[in-house]
C-alpha cells in the first residue's frame, strides 16, 4: 500500500488502543479455516502487534458468509462505523465475480460505504480477490479487479491487492495452489489466511512509516 493511513499512524504515535474492523464475506469470516483463531482478521492482530509492540491493537472480525458488497454496504453503520474503530479493511468483489454478478452496483456500492468511512474520519483499505481456482475460471476476474483499484485511487484509500499477492506465492514463491485454497477451490486454507494476514500487516506498517515521513519533511 502506497497511501498513508492517518488516523491509525497519529493513534499509534499517541500510544492509544487501537481498533480495527475487518468487514466482508467469507474469506472474511473465515471459512475454510479450522478454526476462528486462523482467519486473516486474527491472524492479522497476531502480525500487527510483533510490529508495533507497544500498541494494544484489537481487530473486529464482520465478516458475513456469502455477502455481496451491496449487503455489506447495508451493514457499514451497525457492523462498522458503530464500533468506532481507527481502519476499516473491507474485502469485496468476491461473490459478485463467482456468480457472475452485477459489478456496476458492486462498485457503487463500495463507493458509498467508503465515502461514509471516510467521512466519519476512518482509515479505509480494500483488500480485492482471492487468486483461487474457481476465481480464475471467471470472466469478471479482470474488470473487477480494475474497478476496486478504480475506486481505491479515487478515494486515496488503502488497497491491499490480495489477488496479486496470492499468486506471487504460487509463481515465484514455490508455493501451490493446494498450499493456499482449500478443498472447495474458493476459501483459503489456514496457511492460505496466514500468509494473507502477514503480507498485510507488512503493508500497514508501510503506511504508517509513509505517513510518519511525511511529518518529519
Amino acid at each position: 500500500m502506497s497511501v498513508p493511513l492517518p488516523q491509525l499512524s497519529q493513534r499509534i504515535a499517541a500510544g492509544a488502543p487501537i481498533r480495527i474492523v475487518a468487514i466482508g464475506s467469507s474469506s472474511t469470516a473465515g471459512a475454510g479455516a479450522s478454526s476462528p483463531d486462523k482467519a486473516y482478521p486474527a491472524r492479522l492482530a497476531h502480525y500487527l502487534g510483533e510490529r508495533f509492540r507497544s500498541a494494544d491493537i484489537a481487530v473486529l472480525n464482520r465478516g458475513i458468509n456469502g455477502e455481496t458488497d451491496d449487503q455489506t454496504e447495508k451493514r457499514i453503520a451497525a457492523d462498522a462505523l458503530d464500533a468506532r474503530p481507527d481502519l476499516v479493511i473491507w474485502q469485496v468483489g468476491a461473490n459478485t465475480v463467482l456468480r457472475d454478478g452485477d459489478q456496476t452496483l458492486s462498485e457503487r456500492s463500495v463507493r458509498r460505504g467508503v465515502e461514509r468511512l471516510r467521512g466519519a474520519g476512518i482509515d479505509v483499505v480494500l483488500m480485492d480477490l482471492q487468486y483461487a481456482p474457481k476465481m480464475l475460471e471467471k470472466t469478471g476476474v479482470v474488470p473487477m479487479l480494475s474497478r476496486i483499484a478504480g475506486i481505491a485511487t479515487d478515494q486515496h484509500i488503502g488497497l491491499f491487492r490480495r489477488f496479486d499477492v496470492m499468486r506471487t506465492l504460487v509463481e515465484t514463491r514455490g508455493m501451490t495452489m493446494a498450499d493456499l485454497i482449500g478443498p472447495d477451490g474458493v476459501h483459503q486454507n489456514d496457511v492460505g489466511y496466514d500468509c494473507v494476514a502477514r503480507m498485510l500487516a507488512v503493508g500497514i506498517e508501510d503506511a504508517v512509516s509513509i505517513h510518519n515521513s511525511g511529518l518529519r519533511r
